[in-house]
């Protein structure tokens, strides 16, 4: 079936609407690229507000970090008033805390409101932190996998 053109070296209809299609495909992948570069540059930053903690606290956000990140790969690294952070849809769900920041006498790892860790009426939102052994892991991946659902 032939399609008319418009004159000369003009495009058919079908064409213009090919053309149109392709260029709102370019433009959600420069999207997705810009939210992918978002994304990298977000998790840079958290890796760097890591890297500068003292080594203690270090340490153990290094651990949360993995923690968290295979417990709820669905989490977006982010930094949160200097702090790491994991967001779900945008809003920080849970954070840590190094004892450093605020000269406390431990770390914190804790959740906010968007968390899913209701439990009555009365339940923990932050959990002080001194070390991560195998009990602190299983404890943290647990509590972050309730907490997206």
């Amino acid at each position: 079936m032939a399609t008319s053109k418009a004159g000369s070296g003009g495009l058919s209809a079908e064409e213009r609407a090919a053309m149109k299609e392709r260029a709102a495909e370019a433009r959600a992948e420069a999207r997705r690229a810009k939210g992918a570069a978002k994304a990298e540059a977000e998790l840079n930053e958290l890796l760097a507000k890591i890297a500068e903690m003292p080594e203690e606290d270090r340490v153990l956000a290094e651990r949360v970090h993995g923690i968290v990140t295979a417990a709820a790969p669905r989490l977006a690294p982010k930094t949160w008033y200097g702090m790491p952070a994991y967001a779900l849809d945008g809003k920080i769900l849970c954070f840590f805390q190094s004892a450093a920041k605020f000269k406390s006498r431990y770390a914190t790892f804790g959740f906010n409101d968007v968390a899913a860790l209701d439990d009555g009426s009365f339940w923990p939102t932050s959990f002080a932190l001194t070390a991560v052994g195998p009990a602190e892991e299983k404890a943290i991946a647990d509590l972050v996998a309730r907490a997206v659902r």
